[in-house]
């Protein structure tokens, strides 16, 4: 493990493990957390290979998990909730970077009664616990619209970087659903993942702004990794783009490097994201040492 210079230990009162924008050069800090925090038993959610390749991969893909009347009712909700924002402002809903078109709303799990109970599907759940080892809250939640021709990409990124450095989050211990509201081709723009990225922690360069999430969520310019930290990790162990029929879910780790291309195709990518953290690993004090974001991007 490479040394760092410097931390955020005093503004979070706590060790940061996973110095990040506080170095003048980009660092891969070794993983210091389980991927898996509970032990695989014939009564697990999961089979044995399944749960051996999140550990290893950092993420799991699951066709068709839900049902498509469950989907029927959730693309509904998606589309009115779209609609509704067409011509209205809110502080949960970011829209397309030099465009107006909805890009994401925020808090959905919370305001909205269809995806509340999404959040709450009791199958889901119960692989998420073991995937976390016990009792989970929402840590934050939100629908990604990728419309045909106008949907934008999401540049490369560890979500941990941020939610440890601006929302303070201790540890690894948090993890993502991605649910399919579309059909996600090669070619609309799915997701992306490195796997195996989750092992390894690329630090950013860059102090981070006061109130960054107001232009991040639309186009993120810190906590962005460096070209040379991600060709080394794609040159390990490549792309890999979990896709399929709407229903699927992508389970992913939140230190895996993922990312998107745009949609330039006439096919519409829609996801509902629905991030969990263990009870345990509860937020502290930004790492940055600034005020911590709005509580509909970081419940906490």
């Amino acid at each position: 493990m490479k040394s760092f210079v410097g931390t955020n230990t005093e503004a979070s009162g706590t060790e940061d493990r996973y110095p990040s924008r506080v170095g003048d050069k980009p660092v891969i800090i070794e993983r210091r957390d389980p991927t898996v925090y509970s032990e695989w038993s014939e009564d697990s959610p999961l089979t044995r290979e399944q749960s051996a390749f999140y550990e290893t991969n950092g993420y799991l893909f699951l066709e068709s998990f839900f049902t498509d009347e469950e989907i029927a009712e959730w693309r509904e909700e998606l589309r009115r909730l779209q609609e509704h924002y067409r011509t209205r402002d809110a502080k949960e809903v970011i829209r397309e970077p030099g465009g107006g078109e909805v890009r994401s709303i925020f808090a959905v799990h919370d305001r909205n009664d269809v995806f509340r109970q999404a959040a709450r599907h009791p199958r889901l759940l119960n692989i998420v616990r073991y995937l976390l080892g016990g009792d989970v809250y929402v840590h934050q939640s939100r629908i990604n619209y990728k419309p045909g021709f106008a949907g934008k990409e999401f540049y490369w990124h560890s979500d941990f970087e941020t939610w440890h450095v601006e929302d303070g989050m201790p540890a690894m211990r948090a993890l993502s659903c991605s649910i399919a509201l579309e059909d996600n081709y090669p070619f609309n723009g799915p997701l992306m993942v490195i796997p195996g990225s989750h092992r390894k922690f690329v630090s950013c360069v860059g102090r981070t702004p006061e109130n960054h999430f107001r232009s991040s969520l639309r186009k993120q310019e810190y906590g962005v990794p460096d070209p040379g930290s991600l060709t080394a990790l794609v040159r390990e162990s490549g792309i890999e783009t979990p896709i399929g029929r709407k229903g699927s879910i992508v389970l992913f780790d939140c230190n895996i490097m993922h990312g998107s291309n745009s949609n330039i195709t006439p096919y519409p990518r829609s996801n509902v994201f629905i991030v969990y953290n263990s009870v345990a690993n509860k937020l502290q004090a930004p790492y940055s040492g600034q005020a911590p974001r709005p509580t509909y991007i970081a419940a906490r």
